[in-house]
This record gives C-alpha cells, sequence and structure tokens, in this order.
C-alpha cells in the first residue's frame, strides 16, 4: 500500500519503472508526411503558396467556418487577428495574466496595450465575471485563452463583446479541438488564432493558423502580412448576406499594410495536410489517455482534477500542457514545490506556473520602442499597469497548479505507473 512505501525522493524504489518510450512523443511521423514534404522539395515549392492554400481549405473545412489563413506562428496569427480587429494606436484588449506571452504581447507592435483580468479558481480560464469592469471606450477585444486545453466559458463573454460591440479572438493553441457545449473552440468568437508548431496537439512543424467567418476580419488579416496575396484582396462591404460598412481594402492592394511577411512554409503545411487527416482519431487516444490518467487520481486528497463535467457538453482540447488544482491545506501545508519534486523522484513529471505576465517587468518597466515610458503605458491617457495584489487568483497559480505528464497514446499500464507516483506522493505528503 502507498502508506508504506518508502518515496524515491528518501530512497525508495521509483513508482514509474516501464519503458517510457513513445507514451509523449509528439507529433507521429510517417511515410506520408515524409513522402508529403518529399514533393514540396522535389519540384522547388518550398516558398509557393499552392499547398498552404489546400491546407488552409482543409482547416476551414475541419472546423466548419468559410475562412482559414496560414501563418509563419500562431504568434503571428494572433497579432494578424487583433489588427484585423481594428487594434491600433492607445486601443486596449482584455487577456488573462495566466497564459503564454504570445496572447497578448503582440498587441504591443500594433501600438495598442493590454489590460488584464482574473482567472477562475477552479478551471483557471479568463473569469467573464472579471471582463465586464475593465471594458473602456479604447477596448477593442477580449482575447480569452482556453488553458491547458479547458474551455473557456464562452456565452458570457460573447454576452459582453455584443454590448460594448467588441470582438472576441479565441487563442487555441493548447486546447485544439476541444468544445464548448458541443462547439468547436475557435469558432465561437468572432476569430480564433493558434499555433501549430511542434509542441501542439496538431503538430506541423513552426507555423499557425486563423480561422474565421467573418470576410472582412480574413481579408485584413491577408493584407497585414501575406504580400504575395494581397491582390487577392477586394473587400467592398457586400458578404453575400449583409452589407457592412468598412474601409475599401483595394486602392493598398500589392504590398502588406504591416510590413510582415507572415506566409505558412510550404513544408509544414504540406505535413499538416497529413497530420490533419488522422487528427480526429489521434485527438481522441489523447483525450482517452488524459481522461484516464486524470480518473486514476480523482478523490485523491490535495489533487483537484480540473476539466469539465460530462454532462455539460464541453470537452477537452489538445490537453496541450495539462494540470490540476493542488491543495496544500489537505497535504500537511506541503509546498508545492516539494510535491512536484517528489513527484519528479518517483519517474513522472510535474511543476509549477511561473511569474504571471502583470508582473513581469516587461509590462511594466520595459520601454521597447522608444517613447520615454513604459511602452504598456506609451499610448495611453491612464496608468495601466497592474501590481501584486491586483489578479490575486492568477497570482496564487504559482503555489495551487501543478502540472502532469501530456500523454498523447492510450498505454494504461504506463498511464498507471505515473498516476501512482502522484498518489504516493500524496498519500505520503507528511513524510515530507
Amino acid at each position: 500500500m502507498a502508506e508504506t512505501t518508502q518515496l524515491a525522493i528518501l530512497g525508495g524504489p521509483k513508482a514509474v519503472s516501464l519503458d517510457q518510450r513513445g507514451i509523449t512523443g509528439w507529433p507521429i511521423i510517417t511515410d506520408e508526411d515524409e513522402e508529403a514534404v518529399l514533393e514540396v522539395l522535389r519540384r522547388g515549392a518550398m516558398s509557393g503558396t499552392d499547398v498552404t492554400r489546400e491546407f488552409e481549405d482543409d482547416i476551414a473545412q475541419w472546423h466548419g467556418v468559410k475562412y482559414a489563413l496560414g501563418h509563419s506562428s500562431g504568434t503571428a496569427a494572433l497579432q494578424a487577428a487583433m489588427w484585423a480587429c481594428g487594434v491600433g494606436i492607445g486601443d486596449e484588449i482584455i487577456a488573462p495574466s495566466y497564459t503564454y506571452w504570445a496572447s497578448a504581447l503582440p498587441v504591443f507592435s500594433l501600438q495598442g496595450t493590454i489590460v488584464f483580468a482574473d482567472i477562475h479558481p477552479d478551471n483557471l480560464t479568463i473569469d467573464p465575471a472579471d471582463i465586464e469592469h475593465r471594458v473602456t471606450e479604447r477596448t477593442k477585444a477580449i482575447v480569452p485563452v482556453h488553458m491547458g486545453g479547458y474551455p473557456c466559458d464562452m456565452d458570457p463573454i460573447m454576452e459582453i463583446a455584443e454590448k460594448y460591440d467588441i470582438k472576441v479572438i479565441e487563442d487555441v493553441s493548447v486546447a485544439q479541438g476541444g468544445l464548448y457545449k458541443g462547439r468547436l473552440l475557435g469558432t465561437i468568437g468572432h476569430v480564433g488564432a493558434f499555433s501549430i508548431m511542434s509542441g501542439k496537439a496538431l503538430a506541423t512543424g513552426e507555423a499557425g493558423m486563423l480561422i474565421t467567418n467573418d470576410r472582412y476580419i480574413y481579408e485584413k488579416a491577408t493584407v497585414w502580412g501575406h504580400y504575395a496575396r494581397t491582390t487577392t484582396t477586394r473587400w467592398s462591404g457586400e458578404t453575400g448576406e449583409q452589407t457592412i460598412t468598412a474601409p475599401d481594402l483595394t486602392p493598398f492592394v500589392g504590398l502588406p499594410w504591416g510590413g510582415c511577411k507572415y506566409r505558412m512554409h510550404q513544408l509544414s503545411s504540406a505535413v499538416g495536410r497529413v497530420q490533419l487527416k488522422y487528427f480526429k482519431q489521434r485527438l481522441g487516444e489523447m483525450r482517452e489517455a488524459m481522461s484516464y490518467f486524470w480518473d486514476l487520481l480523482e478523490g485523491c486528497g490535495g489533487l483537484q482534477v480540473s476539466r469539465p463535467a460530462k454532462a455539460s457538453g464541453s470537452v477537452m482540447g489538445g490537453c496541450c500542457g495539462p494540470g490540476g488544482i493542488y491543495k496544500a491545506d489537505e497535504l500537511g501545508g506541503l509546498p508545492i514545490q516539494r510535491f512536484c519534486e517528489a513527484v519528479a523522484a518517483e519517474g513522472s513529471a510535474s511543476g509549477t506556473w511561473s511569474e504571471p505576465l502583470h508582473l513581469h517587468p516587461l509590462l511594466n518597466d520595459a520601454d521597447i520602442y522608444g517613447h520615454g515610458k513604459p511602452t504598456r503605458n506609451a499610448n495611453s491617457d491612464r496608468d495601466l499597469r497592474q501590481p501584486v495584489g491586483s489578479l490575486p487568483v492568477t497570482e496564487s497559480a504559482g503555489e495551487r497548479v501543478f502540472g502532469s505528464p501530456w500523454f498523447k497514446h492510450y498505454w494504461p499500464e504506463i498511464i498507471e505507473e505515473h498516476a501512482a507516483a502522484f498518489r504516493k506522493v500524496a498519500e505520503n505528503a507528511d513524510r515530507l
């Protein structure tokens, strides 16, 4: 029994003993992927757009949206989405501080800025209850991040956006294929953007994707950084369904408005087309594996599983960077860092969250573009910096969020060993 098993960190045997090779290896590369890349190489089409356009069509169809636009990275896709949604000088976006930097920092290059909202304590996504009071006349977009694969509560977010006529840009980088009340993530807001680099569930190399049903957003994102494709943009305000009052893009075709070169590399596009063919199947196995791991931890004191209720119609996405809620008070006050150290000693993997974005010096002190004051406030008429104590739930994440292995394959015996490592440490916390 775990109660009588010596912890590995104290000299006992490791809980994880089976061969781990392949359990977290990603992506799956087959002869089909290799042949797709070689086809592009052999005909010298590395810098073309034909395969990328085919991949965009595949992505749009997979998500059930009208438009998809490939980018060089998820960061580029997010920046293009922000600009396409009208973010410019002095404008504000609302985003969580508990996220990867790319969800928010691209706004600086648009001469806009960030207002951070707090997160929900149980699912670690942006808390809709902390958004509305942060909306000002300068707010142009909300950027919900489906953190750790967990779907944000999109209905109230969309209600706030509609009330104040602002856009919603979903960051789906770590939750590809997830569902919110039966709807695919990335298709609920006005535009979705996500990374598809090799560390994501849909892994193509180094690339990103933007998806939307809004023709104007699609065309604006195209003219921002796709210089070889700006001649295809002929916005007239006519969508076939309604006429929208919007600037005519036609006079400026030919050059990228942002001076950026954001097209996706065709080798990544070739890999992406193959990967997408099998994504639903592979995602299903990934979900099964992660669900089994969390099932094995249900009821373990001190460890709270973070996933939507089965009856909600919401489903975890690709689960990149999975984690749960740590309750030190149930484990005799054991610090989370010591817990994670002990789990690692058992042969598994765990970790803690690093510094929230809103407390990082870059967001408070850096003068990136030579304005003579912090870039965060450079084009604002007020001090937007958010000090310690301003986002209490986010700031507590470092002490209450633990990471777990990201299982890509349903190999029960190995998953069971990893779950046993976590339970072993939790059940012997008094010895640490």
